[in-house]
């Protein structure tokens, strides 16, 4: 199981010291992921993705689940009507309502993909000024062990919290 750490870093050299150092306590790169300003380079840095980016994960189970209700919904319609109109008895009530799922799935991430993550907004301010958010997975007995080699080698580092709830993919 991880935690998600975040830290806000005043500048992009400082960054990339951290960036090694963490390298350097076997953190992987792919658990690394940097946020900064569109004008801000992020080059030999691991830039977050869209997972990171956008809401994605959230539209895409909020879609299936609305999609799998929905779904229901015109499975029970489907045998309605086959009890009054002759042939609609054929219908396959799972395979409405595991369509009803994917389509819904498949629209709300669509839609999701432009819409910025939610859990990003409370660090915009900080970013958007010119700082640059740092997310660490790390696993959970090695949280103190990180968060020490970054706040105590750093004073410049902010601080910003650790997250209970990562996705469990990418």
């Amino acid at each position: 199981m991880k935690r998600r750490i975040y830290f806000l870093l005043p500048n992009l050299s400082d960054a990339e010291t951290v960036h090694n150092e963490l390298l350097l306590a076997r953190i992987e790169e792919r658990n690394m992921h940097v946020l900064a300003r569109d004008d801000i380079s992020l080059v030999g840095l691991p830039e977050a993705s869209i997972f990171e980016k956008s809401d994605l994960i959230h539209g895409l189970q909020l879609g299936f689940i609305v999609g799998g209700f929905t779904g229901i919904t015109l499975a029970m319609i489907a045998f309605l009507m086959g009890m009054i109109v002759p042939g609609w008895e054929t219908v396959s009530m799972t395979g409405i309502i595991v369509g009803g799922a994917f389509l819904g799935a498949w629209t709300s991430s669509m839609v999701a993909i432009s819409v910025q993550n939610t859990r990003l907004k409370e660090f915009m301010k900080d970013v958007n000024s010119g700082q640059i958010l740092y997310m660490v997975d790390v696993p959970v007995n090695r949280i103190d062990e990180i968060s020490n080699l970054i706040y105590s080698k750093h004073p410049e580092v902010t601080n910003r919290g650790i997250e209970h709830t990562i996705p469990a993919f990418p």
